[in-house]
């Protein structure tokens, strides 16, 4: 699918240039081709009526040692007729003697039509008549220049426009290469997503569905003799009801349709709320939780996601944390901004996986994160929590200090 789109964007590209580049050089060619004509134009009216040219009843080489003036670039010559169409008097700028043996042909041509300006196609003329006293005077403009000068043109058209157009093509694949790579990444991920949530969904249901047939084996048991059953049956619903909405909440901030209500938060009681619950639980597993919280600091933010987001992350902290291990919550002021810190002491973080930490189902250690009923799936969320309220996520993890992670929010001064 993802060739055939860049395929596609290619084809559309380059058939847009086409389109462009001949609408281009066609009115290049269009212009030039009414200029030369203008200029042809010009030189038989002029031709028609100048009566002080070099005049000669017989066509002849002009003397070389005379001081005549340069030649136009257009070759012109008159001739003027009588009552009967023969010719009087021949007016001529610069021919030689090449156009006597044509001269005949020329006039023929010309009266031969009705119009009294035209083509002499065979010879590559231009004539335009005109009707005096004296009869009909007719001028001649030489085309060669003319016909030259748009083949030329035409030349370098078409080579210019197959130049441009390959030009083109390698820009167009480069950008179509460059367009597609979000896509493509995204589609991959979707992919991904899609097998990864899948996958999550067939352990619980695997084992609802075990226990299920456990239970229906022992029809006349009573409810207490299988309640272990039942528990691991509620227990897995529970999970698959805890990932079934983690979906759903990536999936509607994905398409912005996640209800945010943004109010003036103290933060520093919300974090403080957060903290408290699991000073038990950290206490049940020999682990302690040091917080530095400052007081009365507010931002502007969705106060049910804020909790949501620290939860996340205090929970994290204990999880991963060593045995007998320490945590650390600070939140403090640093100038316009709030900076939110939570240390753990344990194994550090490999540099190369933290680039990966807040993909979603990604897991640093697979074995642990299941035994701890992880999906992956909860730092994702924190960071599209964090991005909602235009904030910044960063985590630091080493064997000296721990793993850190660092949430900063804007400021919302206290009136």
């Amino acid at each position: 699918m993802i060739n055939k789109l860049k395929m596609k964007f290619i084809f559309t590209n380059m058939i847009l240039i086409f389109i462009i580049l001949s609408f281009t050089f066609a009115a290049v060619y269009i212009s030039t081709s009414n200029r030369l004509i203008r200029d042809s134009n010009d030189m038989l009216q002029k031709t028609i009526e100048q009566e002080n040219e070099i005049h000669k009843k017989e066509l002849d080489i002009a003397d070389p040692s005379a001081d005549y003036p340069p030649p136009p670039q257009i070759l012109t010559f008159a001739v003027q007729l009588d009552k009967n169409n023969n010719i009087t008097d021949i007016f001529y700028n610069n021919i030689d003697s090449s156009y006597t043996n044509i001269l005949v042909t020329l006039v023929n041509s010309a009266l031969n039509d009705d119009n009294t300006t035209g083509f002499v196609q065979n010879k590559g003329f231009r004539y335009l008549k005109h009707t005096n006293e004296k009869g009909i005077k007719i001028a001649f403009a030489d085309r060669s220049l003319e016909i030259n000068t748009l083949n030329s043109l035409l030349k370098t058209s078409i080579l210019v426009g197959i130049g441009s157009l390959i030009a083109f093509f390698i820009v167009s694949l480069y950008l179509a290469n460059w367009a597609v790579k979000p896509i493509k990444k995204s589609w991959e991920q979707q992919r991904q997503f899609v097998a990864d949530a899948s996958h999550e969904l067939k352990t619980p249901l695997t084992v609802i569905l075990a226990n299920t047939d456990i239970v229906l084996s022992h029809k006349d048991a009573t409810i207490n003799n299988q309640i272990k059953w039942i528990d691991y049956i509620k227990a897995e619903a529970e999970r698959m009801t805890t990932l079934v909405n983690d979906l759903l909440f990536l999936a509607k901030t994905d398409a912005n349709k996640n209800e945010v209500i943004f109010s003036k938060v103290n933060l520093s009681d919300t974090v403080w709320n957060c903290v408290l619950p699991f000073e038990s639980a950290a206490f049940e597993q020999e682990k302690t939780i040091e917080s530095e919280i400052s007081s009365d600091i507010f931002i502007n933010g969705d106060n049910n996601r804020l909790k949501q987001l620290f939860v996340i992350l205090i929970d994290n902290a204990i999880k991963y944390s060593n045995e007998k291990g320490h945590i650390n919550v600070a939140l403090i002021q640093n100038q316009d901004k709030v900076n939110l810190s939570i240390n753990n002491t344990g194994e550090p973080i490999p540099k190369e996986q933290i680039l990966h930490i807040f993909e979603r189902f990604y897991r640093v250690d697979e074995s642990r994160a299941r035994e701890k009923y992880g999906y992956g799936l909860g730092l994702s969320i924190a960071k599209s929590i964090v991005g909602t309220h235009h904030g910044k996520i960063t985590v630091k993890s080493s064997e000296s200090e721990g793993t850190t992670f660092t949430v900063s929010f804007p400021l919302v001064k206290k009136i």
